[in-house]
């Protein structure tokens, strides 16, 4: 890729994860998805956190971005190979803490002291999509993938944390639409709302956008930190309290 370059940091939560591999370039911090569709299981949510608390822990660290390293897929959601049979098995404690899990990445998310910006470079389904709408900004590709909300027609309804932070990511009117229809919105189309700050046509010029943009930033994190959490003091609200009842009755599937 032309205009960046990307430097590979070592230590030892990297070398462990199978989910995620983080870099850098500069300041700013690359977490990159690494396991094809990217679908969300324990395994991911606890790497996901670790990975999230390592790029805090580096102080000279100004901005993350996340992404995929696969050609179709930015993350196509929850892993219903794990969760089919867990449900099955009724392995409820497992299925509870996945969700309690999640629930915790979705938080750092939203009061990261950092900037955090989703580079989509595919399709972003379900979870996947959620987990886009966490970051602070998005990029997309215009080419190539789809932002989607299937739950309509797997019968799965969204926890209300999740509809609180989808919120501040895109216009209601285009939420309520997408939610209901389930219907698939491309890069384009999603740049035109201002869910995505640009569509690429290139995976170059994405990465290249999005890293860019990145490089902006140079904030203090006690301040940067201090404003998230008072614009997203509602929406953590809403997952410590109203999330919890449904995760404990297992209300996730209609």
């Amino acid at each position: 890729m032309s205009g960046f370059c990307i430097i590979a940091t070592r230590n030892n939560n990297e070398n462990t994860m199978q989910n995620l591999a983080l870099t850098y370039t500069g300041d700013v911090a690359i977490l990159t998805m690494q396991n094809g569709e990217n679908r969300h299981n324990p395994l991911f949510a606890k790497e996901m956190l670790s990975a999230l608390n390592t790029i805090k822990s580096n102080e000279s660290c100004k901005a993350l971005v996340i992404t995929s390293n696969d050609e179709k897929c930015f993350s196509l959601g929850i892993d219903t190979d794990w969760l089919m049979p867990a449900m099955k098995a009724a392995r409820t404690e497992e299925i509870k803490q996945f969700m309690y899990g999640m629930d915790d990445v979705f938080k750092a998310l939203l009061l990261f002291p950092l900037p955090v910006i989703a580079a989509i470079n595919g399709h972003a389904f379900g979870n996947g999509a959620i987990l886009a709408c966490a970051c602070d900004f998005r990029f997309m590709r215009a080419d190539k993938g789809f932002f989607c909300f299937p739950e309509v027609d797997l019968s799965i309804p969204f926890l209300p944390g999740m509809i609180e932070f989808v919120k501040k990511a895109m216009p209601y009117y285009r939420f309520n639409e997408m939610k209901l229809s389930g219907r698939r919105v491309s890069g384009k189309e999603l740049e035109q709302d201002h869910v995505v700050e640009k569509a690429y046509d290139t995976q170059e010029s994405l990465m290249e956008g999005a890293l860019n943009y990145a490089k902006t930033f140079d904030k203090k994190r006690g301040i940067f930190g201090e404003h998230k959490k008072r614009l997203h003091k509602h929406i953590i609200h809403t997952i410590d309290n109203e999330n919890k009842p449904l995760i404990e009755s297992l209300s996730l599937m209609a």
